[in-house]
């Protein structure tokens, strides 16, 4: 079968997050298997739990947890548009991704989203590091999360399937750090997931959910 048959084969059982494990091999195949060519596309697997914090909170340092039991699997591809703009170490992708939430009292949900992400990439301590930074939009087709509606209830806010989207994230290059140079560009690293309406310019929405995340991504 082909590699890209292969992907597909295995995307339900990625998207349902039956194991992190599963994850982990999954993207070191990727890895080993796309040592030799040009990293012009990403794919990055990640897994996480909701937050009570606002966005202001968690980018502080406060990451804080959710009352509720609400996780998230996703799964996001990435094609790179432009690396070290302006001479700069500065790289802007166009991504997409599918992500599965496991609800506490709803039913649970996918969603989808686009977004443009930038990455500063910096070397520290003989190991690449890379700060990143997504604008893009958030569609869920069945409902909204439910993290979404306890705000919403207790503040009387409006929900909405479609909203604004955020993606920020720091990481490290794994394969640099082990010194396994078919590992490079595989990073490890922490994202935080955030859907919002802007301050009411998404269908009157104020609030939104966010997501601590830990993911694997893979430049190939």
């Amino acid at each position: 079968m082909s590699f890209k048959g292969i992907l597909f084969s295995l995307l339900p059982q990625i998207i349902q997050g039956f194991s992190l494990k599963f994850f982990l091999v999954f993207l070191i195949s990727i890895a080993l298997y796309a040592s030799e060519v040009e990293n012009k596309y990403s794919l990055r697997v990640a897994h996480g739990f909701a937050s009570e914090n606002d966005l202001g909170q968690i980018l502080l340092g406060d990451f804080g947890t959710h009352p509720r039991n609400l996780s998230v699997y996703s799964l996001d591809g990435g094609y790179l548009l432009k690396k070290n703009i302006a001479n700069h170490p500065l790289d802007i992708y166009v991504k997409g991704g599918i992500s599965y939430f496991n609800e506490d009292e709803f039913d649970n949900m996918f969603e989808g989203t686009l977004y443009l992400k930038a990455y500063w990439n910096f070397d520290f301590w003989n190991n690449r590091v890379r700060v990143g930074a997504a604008e893009g939009i958030s569609y869920t087709p069945s409902h909204v999360p439910e993290s979404e509606v306890v705000e919403a209830t207790a503040e009387g806010d409006n929900t909405s399937k479609f909203l604004n989207y955020l993606d920020i994230s720091l990481d490290f290059d794994l394969g640099r750090l082990v010194k396994y140079k078919p590992m490079y560009e595989t990073y490890m690293g922490y994202a935080l997931k955030h859907r919002s309406g802007v301050f009411g310019l998404y269908n009157g929405v104020h609030g939104g959910s966010n997501y601590n995340m830990l993911y694997i991504e893979k430049n190939f």
